[in-house]
């Protein structure tokens, strides 16, 4: 660390989210490269070499940066419709929209969808990309670059779907892959863009889209396929009443021993949503290890339920938090997921007990980080892990009344974001992001979505 430049901040309140939720009412980080060098309460070390600036953070909340673990950025660009649907009428009313998807409007919507996170302090985020209609270039690059150029950690789930409307399933045929062309594109995807090191920007994992969408074989091959590569899995889970109906109908049994029966629990997987779980589904998530998504406000505009996350938190499964797409989240944010998660829990069986400003913060940080496999590198304050840290303005007419800055934070409106940092580098100065041009990355969504609403009218 001795020659790495530093960045000093002080003056502010602290949040680490570290294993014994350790706060400082006035404290100061270390910033030397790409890790969190020192942190503590009161005033820096002195005589520190090599510091490039000093950050004097008064009024503000330092945090681990927030941690999306579960989207579907292309959909930014067919936010606002079939806005009083459930999920399967969603997309029943969507695929044909979204088959229309090309590789321009894949990297436009995820640079519109990784802008928004990052300016409200998301500092690692996943994509589920599961999409891929034939002949429309490179997707998975196109995301890729998009997370590169805005400057975010990136996790690519590289989904996949073999079961199209001629064999029972909601895509039209040309959306979906076969059983062995997903697993070879996943295959070559995995070995061209994952980096398995510390300080990874860009990971991948498998990541077949839902029971309903996929072959039983594609499951158990996709399964097989990201051990042999040792990286993660993701799907969709327990989602909703319908979906229960189906393995039921279908397989015979519930999605939770489906899943088991195909590879599909352990602690190198995660779930999004699992609002549908039983006593006996959450023991086994704990006995495995196994992760969820959280997506409460999704969750709620496809009226899908209220997960029982307290329960989940109880038995011990590592949960996170995840915007989903915004087709189904229109605000794209994921502070707004800190707040809900807590809001709509206390509407379930524990009530006000459910979760408290600490619980849905570290849900968002740490528990992020849980899921997505990156415990030791990032998701809390502490020495040596990546610096990857937001200052959160809380002295303004929004928050300043509220003495407890991590209330203020979950309870309170969505706070400005003076600073966030990844990897020891400032993505977003005062609420604008450093490293793309907001207003360019606007207009550019605006016209994807209207090309794509034009190709999807033509039929």
């Amino acid at each position: 660390m001795a020659a790495a430049q530093r960045i000093v901040i002080e003056n502010c309140s602290i949040a680490t989210v570290d294993a014994d939720d350790t706060e400082y009412a006035s404290g100061y980080l270390v910033l030397a490269g790409n890790r969190i060098e020192a942190l503590g309460a009161g005033s820096a070390p002195e005589n520190l070499e090599n510091v490039v600036r000093r950050i004097d953070a008064r009024g503000h909340l330092a945090t681990p940066g927030l941690i999306n673990t579960h989207h579907h950025f292309y959909q930014w660009i067919t936010r606002g419709l079939a806005t009083d649907h459930n999920l399967f009428d969603w997309l029943v009313a969507l695929y044909p929209i979204w088959a229309r998807i090309d590789e321009p409007m894949a990297y436009t919507a995820a640079q519109g969808s990784l802008a928004m996170m990052a300016r409200g302090g998301v500092t690692t985020a996943m994509d589920h990309h599961y999409v891929y209609p034939r002949g429309t270039g490179d997707l998975s690059g196109a995301i890729i670059r998009a997370a590169r150029e805005t400057g975010v950690r990136f996790t690519l789930a590289r989904g996949s779907m073999d079961r199209g409307e001629s064999d029972g399933g909601l895509p039209p045929d040309f959306a979906v892959e076969s059983l062995d062309g997903a697993l070879a594109a996943t295959e070559a995807t995995v070995k061209e863009h994952h980096d398995p090191s510390f300080d990874a920007m860009t990971q991948v994992a498998v990541a077949p889209c839902s029971p309903f969408s996929v072959s039983t074989e594609l499951l158990r091959s996709a399964a097989e396929l990201a051990r042999r590569l040792g990286v993660r899995l993701h799907t969709h889970g327990s989602e909703t009443v319908e979906e229960e109906k189906f393995c039921h109908e279908l397989f015979g049994m519930g999605p939770t021993d489906y899943f088991e029966s195909t590879g599909w629990l352990g602690e190198d997987v995660w779930m999004a949503h699992c609002v549908h779980m039983n006593d006996s589904d959450i023991a086994a998530f704990a006995r495995t290890r196994t992760g969820v998504a959280h997506c409460p406000s999704s969750n709620a505009r496809l009226a899908a339920g209220i997960a029982r996350v307290p329960d989940m938190l109880a038995a011990g499964v590592p949960v996170g938090l995840g915007v989903d797409g915004t087709a189904s989240n229109e605000s794209g944010e994921l502070h707004t997921e800190l707040r809900n998660a807590l809001l709509i829990n206390r509407l379930g069986a524990h009530k006000e007990a459910a979760l408290n400003a600490r619980q849905a913060l570290r849900l968002g940080t740490h528990g992020g980080a849980r899921v997505l496999g990156r415990a030791a590198e990032t998701g809390s304050l502490e020495a040596g892990k990546l610096a990857d840290v937001v200052l959160w303005k809380l002295d303004t007419l929004a928050h300043a009344s509220i003495a407890d800055p991590v209330t203020a934070l979950v309870f309170g409106a969505a706070a400005p974001v003076t600073a966030s940092f990844v990897n020891g580098r400032q993505i977003v100065a005062d609420g604008r992001l450093l490293t793309v041009d907001e207003d360019a990355v606007a207009r550019a969504t605006r016209d994807e979505a209207r090309r794509l609403a034009q190709l999807a009218a033509q039929g």
